[in-house]
């Protein structure tokens, strides 16, 4: 009998925040993968109350010691058979370098496997800020920039991709010259990430470039899988924008890509399993790629999910006002109105499992 999951049998470390209320991170990310069929252990960065787009919240941040201590307890017990590691937010240089040594370590353990150099996947999505802002401090830039080498997949947003960013020089912080203004300069600065770092795969999320086939009011992801001699092999995705704004959707992108690679490459030439960061040969068209295929489905599970949540919000601010109190207004009016937002953007994960697992949302990818 078939499994009514999509993604074949497969063990990720999930390495991200945690909130007890809403949905970023881990939160995310651990419903994500169960849901598509996938065994998660979640190594959490932050306890927070809720995520800190609500401006207010308790909580405490986990030690560079503590994250590699909670990974050497499940090495001792023979737990870190993973096929998978999915990093997100990692809070502070020493930790981020702490989930640095988990990565390789999970590597070097790999290349002693049957099963070859390909029996491990790490999808690395560098937070380190968005529209123009850091969230992290300007020590962590260099941290995450020697991890790169040592991850298969990386999906920086357009901000984390500029020059501030990964194409710093790790040394020197000397900026490439390479800054993202246009569909051109991002291009060459995949080209860049590609050729200094070997990274494999590049996905940019949440691009914002003006470009003769974006239409009005949408966005576009533009990824890359190397060729052997350290070539792009560049694709583009378009889809519409939602006039919203919601906390966690980068969490849900990276889950959702880190399931849909694994199935991606399943359902091609069982060579593909055995080779190391799943690289296609030199041979294969782009829109052949298994990231290009991952991506398209993302996407639309992207779109089905944040469409609902959206209209869900009527109903949702309805119920807020009716048993919290928060009411549009009146004393503390901006900020409970603000609270009311945060809270009725949660993305609404639970009652939308069809949307993760089968979304009919179609994107489709161009090559460019």
């Amino acid at each position: 009998m078939a499994s009514e999951f999509p993604v074949p049998e497969t063990r990720v470390l999930a390495i991200a925040s945690h909130v007890v209320s809403g949905n970023v991170g881990n939160k995310i990310a651990v419903f994500t993968l169960q849901s598509l069929g996938c065994e998660v252990a979640a190594l959490n960065t932050v306890q927070f109350s809720n995520h800190t787009g609500y401006r207010q919240w308790t909580g405490s941040k986990v030690s560079a010691e503590e994250i590699y201590s909670l990974y050497q307890g499940l090495k001792q017990s023979y737990l870190d058979d993973f096929d998978m590691m999915l990093s997100g937010y990692i809070p502070g240089a020493e930790a981020v370098a702490a989930v640095g040594r988990i990565g390789k370590d999970l590597r070097e353990k790999s290349l002693a496997e049957p099963s070859g150099p390909g029996s491990f996947f790490w999808v690395l999505d560098p937070v380190m800020g968005d529209n123009g802002r850091l969230y992290v401090s300007e020590e962590v830039i260099p941290a995450y920039q020697a991890l790169v080498e040592h991850a298969d997949l990386i999906l920086p947003n357009q901000f984390e991709a500029e020059p501030r960013g990964f194409i710093a020089n790790a040394e020197s912080r000397v900026l490439s010259g390479v800054k993202i203004v246009d569909m051109d300069t991002l291009k060459e600065a995949i080209k860049v990430l590609h050729r200094r770092y070997r990274i494999p795969h590049i996905i940019i999320t949440s691009v914002r470039l003006p470009a003769p086939d974006l239409p009005p009011r949408h966005l576009s992801v533009v990824g890359s899988t190397m060729t052997s001699d350290l070539r792009p092999r560049l694709f583009k995705i378009i889809f519409p924008a939602i006039d919203c704004y919601f906390s966690g959707t980068g969490d849900m992108f990276a889950a959702l890509t880190t399931a849909r690679m694994r199935q991606a490459v399943w359902e091609e030439d069982a060579d593909l399993r055995t080779r190391r960061s799943w690289l296609s040969g030199d041979d294969v068209d782009v829109l052949s790629l298994p990231l290009v295929r991952a991506a398209e489905c993302v996407l639309g599970s992207m779109h089905e999910v944040l469409t609902k949540t959206v209209d869900g919000m009527a109903a949702a601010t309805e119920k807020a006002e009716a048993t919290t109190g928060l009411v549009d207004g009146g004393e503390g009016g901006e900020k409970k109105a603000h609270l009311l937002r945060s809270r009725n953007a949660e993305l609404r994960l639970v009652r939308n499992l069809a949307s993760l697992r089968d979304p009919q949302a179609r994107f489709k990818a161009k090559a460019i």
